[in-house]
């Protein structure tokens, strides 16, 4: 399982490193193509501070979305004391505890950091999941948690934002200047392929960085409860029973437990988590 949780951690940094390349071999691109070579480090300045903005604001901005409110141990003492206790075990201060009024088996963490975490389940995962499938799926948030995948997560997000904004200038400057006769037709080659591949592979890379991320907290969770049988086993009710939410929010899809839209066949290769079953058949190899 260590072996495990290391590999996804190297895998994630390099996908990371290779998005942050991406923008800046954009910003590159744009300032040669617009005859603004120095304006390279205007774009990494101004995507750090979308980057800074998404990072503060991005935890509200799902809560608000998705119809999330806050409960106290009384509202929910069931849900509240797992949350609790695994929070013990982890080492981690106790997140609020968010709850979504949906039928859907589903829930997510967000928070910049452990200090400013949240966790929320919806009302269907707590009819539907016995306590140790529910401590499993908590385990899984709480490993997001722990794991700073929220963070990477947010980053991720607004750097495809930043990539999407330069491959659409580039498309814009494109288009004006397809009467300059002093602009080599390679450029308009070049410029035209990146304002539509560039945002393509940044949210593929996205979704490699979410689904590495999922793998790591569901073995982050299975040895917070020694018992990885218990998510497994909420995985596959969850696979039976469906995941969709009623609220369809493709922008924050990527924190939720399981695919919370809709779509299946060749929308899997834009899903945001990987298949329930290989969660399953990793979660069964770990031998805890």
């Amino acid at each position: 399982m260590y072996g495990q949780i290391a590999a996804n951690k190297r895998k994630t940094v390099f996908l990371m490193l290779f998005f942050i390349a991406l923008v800046t071999a954009m910003g590159w691109f744009m300032g040669q193509y617009l005859g603004q070579p120095l304006i390279t480090p205007y774009v990494l300045i101004g995507a750090a501070i979308y980057v800074l903005i998404t990072y503060y604001s991005g935890s509200k901005m799902a809560l608000a979305m998705n119809g999330a409110r806050e409960i106290q141990k009384r509202d929910n003492p069931r849900l509240y004391r797992i949350v609790e206790n695994l929070s013990i075990t982890e080492g981690l201060p106790m997140p609020k505890v968010y709850i979504i009024d949906d039928p859907a088996p589903n829930a997510f963490a967000t928070g910049r950091n452990p200090q400013h975490a949240v966790v929320c389940a919806t009302t269907g995962l707590m009819d539907m999941m016995s306590d140790t499938e529910l401590e499993g799926v908590m385990a899984h948030e709480l490993g997001h948690v722990k794991n700073y995948d929220i963070r990477v997560s947010l980053i991720a997000f607004a750097l495809v934002a930043v990539i999407s904004i330069i491959a659409d200038i580039l498309l814009r400057a494109t288009i004006f200047r397809s009467g300059d006769r002093d602009t080599p037709p390679i450029f308009y080659v070049f410029a035209l392929a990146g304002a539509i591949l560039a945002p393509l592979v940044a949210s593929l890379i996205q979704l490699a960085i979410s689904r590495q991320r999922e793998y790591l907290a569901d073995s982050t969770g299975a040895l917070a409860t020694r018992y990885p049988e218990g998510l497994a086993s909420a995985l596959e009710k969850i696979g039976s029973y469906g995941s969709t939410m009623r609220r369809q929010n493709a922008s924050t899809a990527h924190l939720f437990f399981a695919n919370p839209l809709r779509g299946k066949g060749i929308g899997a290769l834009f899903s945001t988590h990987p298949p329930i079953e290989s969660r399953v058949a990793r979660l069964r190899k770990m031998g805890l």
